[in-house]
């Protein structure tokens, strides 16, 4: 009965209002911002470059790289080949949308919440949505549900839900491994694995965060985006007629085919939206926690170098997840569902695609379980103080080896819940302070050569 009643509350907080809210935000935000997004080049270039002198706990880049980390998960995969089997290959054009427009709202949250920013006691930045809120709007009120719901949704989104999803794949593939172990010792194991390499980075606090992702987000990225490519280069005749397929779906829709119960232009509109809008978390305000942590003297500055994070999530490692799986046409099968269905697009180049697929997956979650569990702390520590940091970080590990051994759709469908419930007061502020977002904008560029 419960279950029901958090699956029931999930897919309505969940469903087609908050898509169009979220996607109507993106592209608000855009005009606000005068189509920041042209100035996507500049951004990219500061994201690699120190600023002397600047004041915050890590760099720039560092602060990207921990945002990335929580952003880049099993979303970028299996999220891409959900939306593929819901909404036909159209969903992919419509995902590769919202990381366009997305921009403009990861610069935005990122711009307020360096500008409302404090030092803690221990003389460490912390920012976010919910000092946005209590500075900005004068409303702590809503600071503090943010706070709560990101508190308790990272443990699902970021924590079990993740290590959950790397063991189901481990054990699938646990032939292909080499791994002749029962399924309940691999989980085990790989749990208490991953509790322990959580621990030896999270417990040394955010510049051992972003120390350890400025080195494991790239190599991930490059190694997923370059196996990726290598997959499509094998099969380089597709291609065009791949991107005319994802096109035209997006507009005329899809008959069935195969397998596949087809999907008219809603299908792939709703599904392509909403997969995207998750992936790379745009207005949902978990990024600008991390971007509030940036040694920076201008709060645009590191909205600028912010606002590429959703482009390389979604932009880059999406589309590459899209083109994989459209081009090989193992969508039109009978009976998948996503981990399948990714199974079978990257198993076309034998070992190499099953090392793509697995290295991709193990590293997304383990990614994923750090940036989340920096922003669940940020949020507890705004509710109780930063006493209550450590006791945080150890229950964050002993949850890393739960997820592995166990799976409760009742605790997925309410972090579910709580995840959609963090974007409403963070979208509050960005409409709201929407003109600060557009002067400040203004300043920093009237001022540039």
């Amino acid at each position: 009965m419960l279950d029901a009643f958090l699956s029931n509350a999930a897919s309505l907080v969940w469903g087609p209002w908050l898509v169009a809210l979220l996607f109507g935000t993106h592209l608000f935000l855009t005009w606000r911002t005068g189509f920041i997004q042209k100035h996507l080049g500049t951004a990219l270039r500061l994201s690699i470059s120190k600023e002397p002198g600047a004041q915050g706990d890590v760099s720039q880049f560092g602060a990207l790289m921990t945002a990335l980390a929580a952003t880049i998960g099993t979303g970028n995969i299996y999220g891409v080949a959900g939306a593929v089997l819901l909404g036909g290959p159209g969903a992919v054009f419509w995902m590769w949308l919202t990381g366009v427009f997305g921009i403009a709202t990861k610069y935005s949250e990122a711009l307020l919440s360096v500008k409302y920013r404090i030092r803690n006691s221990r003389g460490e930045m912390s920012g976010g949505p919910m000092f946005v809120l209590e500075r900005g709007l004068n409303a702590r009120w809503a600071g503090i549900l943010f706070a709560s719901f990101t508190a308790l949704a990272a443990f699902g989104i970021g924590n079990m839900a993740q290590s959950n999803a790397v063991v189901d794949m481990v054990v699938v593939k646990k032939a292909v491994l080499g791994l002749t172990q029962p399924d309940a010792t691999i989980r085990l194991w790989l749990g208490i694995a991953m509790a322990a390499l959580t621990a030896a980075v999270i417990l040394g606090g955010i510049r051992s965060i972003a120390r350890f992702c400025g080195f494991l987000v790239p190599f991930m990225a490059i190694f997923y985006v370059v196996g990726c490519l290598i997959i499509l280069l094998a099969h380089y005749r597709q291609i065009p007629g791949t991107i005319a397929l994802i096109v035209t779906s997006a507009f005329n829709g899809h008959a069935a085919l195969g397998g596949f119960v087809g999907a008219g232009i809603a299908e792939a509109l709703r599904y392509g939206i909403a997969r995207g809008l998750f992936s790379n978390e745009s207005g949902l305000g978990s990024a600008p926690i991390a971007a509030a942590a940036a040694r920076t003297s201008d709060p645009v500055r590191q909205a600028l170098v912010s606002g590429t994070g959703t482009f390389w999530d979604t932009v880059v490692v999406c589309a590459m997840t899209g083109l994989v799986i459209v081009s090989s046409g193992d969508w039109t099968a009978a009976d998948l569902n996503k981990a399948k269905l990714c199974d079978l697009a990257f198993n076309h180049l034998g070992a190499f695609g099953d090392m793509i697929l697995v290295g991709g997956l193990l590293t997304f979650v383990f990614s994923t379980i750090l940036g989340w569990g920096y922003y669940g702390e940020k949020a507890v520590e705004y509710l109780f103080g930063v006493r209550s940091v450590f006791p945080y970080r150890l229950l964050w590990i002993l949850a890393v080896l739960i997820g592995a051994v166990w799976k409760s759709d009742a605790v997925w469908n309410f972090c579910d819940l709580m995840n959609g419930l963090m974007a409403l007061p963070n979208l509050a502020s960005l409409l709201l302070l929407s003109g600060v977002i557009a002067a400040e904008t203004r300043r920093y560029f009237s001022k540039s050569p």
